[in-house]
């Protein structure tokens, strides 16, 4: 059971706007940004960060997704990867690497460049960030603009494993 109510009169003013966005996109409602809805500007404000990492990035989308399930996967966070896990197939993401997800970033399974992606990942989801060796090792095979996209969706996808287990956001049925 969610530690706050979930928003779930579609037309409430305070998720009315997203909701419509959604729908015009044929896009699904989760049930954590029902529960983030209880506070409207909060709500906007997640989707306006939100919304940009995953379409607006230029690193490939399979790496996001990548990146993505490996903070999941570290955090327990099963509301997080099982939405992921979702989007990273639609991606195109091999099972294998999904299935490698669980050895780290040192897999065999991952080239150079998803191993320097996946370790700012396990760095940062584990805190307090990235180090100097795994910077300095994505700077290696990424552009700063890349580095900066791949350090914040790793530090964003950390906050929404956070927020779901503080809110214990349930799954969609």
């Amino acid at each position: 059971m969610p530690n706050l109510p979930l928003v779930t009169n579609n037309e409430d003013p305070r998720i009315a706007k997203i909701y419509n966005e959604l729908l015009a996109q044929k896009r699904g409602f989760p049930n954590l940004y029902r529960l983030i809805g209880n506070s409207g500007p909060m709500l906007q404000a997640w989707c306006d960060l939100a919304w940009p990492l995953r379409h607006a990035a230029t690193t490939p989308r399979r790496l996001r997704e990548l990146v993505i399930l490996r903070g999941a996967q570290i955090m327990g966070a099963d509301y997080e990867w099982t939405h992921h896990l979702e989007m990273a197939h639609a991606a195109g993401v091999p099972q294998q690497k999904i299935d490698a997800l669980k050895d780290g970033w040192k897999s065999p399974a991952f080239d150079a460049k998803e191993q320097a992606a996946l370790r700012l990942a396990e760095e940062i989801t584990h805190g307090p960030g990235a180090s100097r060796e795994a910077m300095a090792q994505a700077r290696d095979h990424f552009g700063d603009d890349e580095v900066v996209e791949l350090v914040l969706t790793s530090s964003f996808y950390a906050c929404v494993g956070r927020m779901l287990h503080s809110l214990d956001v349930p799954l969609e049925k």
